[in-house]
């Protein structure tokens, strides 16, 4: 069975992407987020992707936090809208840090997690992930995973598992949307 690493964000967008791809993988979890602010809201994604990783039995790698470098790569870009430059930026950092690992590990595949996500451009990550793959030579799994109610799906085995399921993409220019959709209801 080839082995893959999957590349996480969060945990419940994990859940639909280990129930989908382990059938024919031997899935190790990479969560690498350095885009994740505040640190406290990253150490809880780690948190749930560490305990969704004792659930499904499933080995957690963590990548690097400096949420100082990934500010420095996407400086300018403050005010871009979700799914502009800024995100092109951060998606595509991810993914080619996930392939350089996988393949200096020796992992035979990589795949992400990011498709579960209706927020989330699947052709664009799937390219992405695909030339990630070239880059360090190691094959890319591509996904679609918001279909057959994917996103669906990681909301009920969230609720499960009993998951944290944050309300935003994790960046702190992501982090604004719903704390003014909670401002305009106060």
């Amino acid at each position: 069975m080839t082995r893959l690493l999957l590349y996480v964000c969060c945990a419940p967008d994990a859940t639909v992407a280990i129930e989908r791809l382990r059938p024919d993988f031997d899935i190790t979890m990479f969560f690498y987020n350095p885009n994740v602010h505040p640190r406290e809201e990253y150490d809880r994604r780690l948190d749930a992707a560490r305990q969704l990783g004792e659930i499904l039995q499933v080995k957690v790698l963590e990548g690097a936090y400096d949420a100082s470098a990934w500010f420095d790569a996407v400086k300018g870009l403050e005010q871009a809208p979700e799914r502009g430059r800024r995100c092109e930026i951060c998606l595509r950092e991810r993914l080619e840090a996930t392939a350089r690992v996988a393949a200096a590990q020796g992992y035979g595949a990589f795949a992400a997690v990011l498709t579960v996500s209706p927020h989330k451009d699947a052709a664009m990550i799937n390219r992405m992930g695909a030339l990630a793959g070239e880059q360090y030579g190691v094959a890319y799994i591509p996904t679609d995973l918001k279909k057959k109610d994917g996103f669906k799906r990681s909301v009920a085995l969230s609720r499960e598992y009993g998951l944290y399921r944050q309300d935003y993409c994790g960046c702190e220019f992501s982090r604004k949307k719903p704390e003014q959709r909670r401002g305009k209801k106060e």
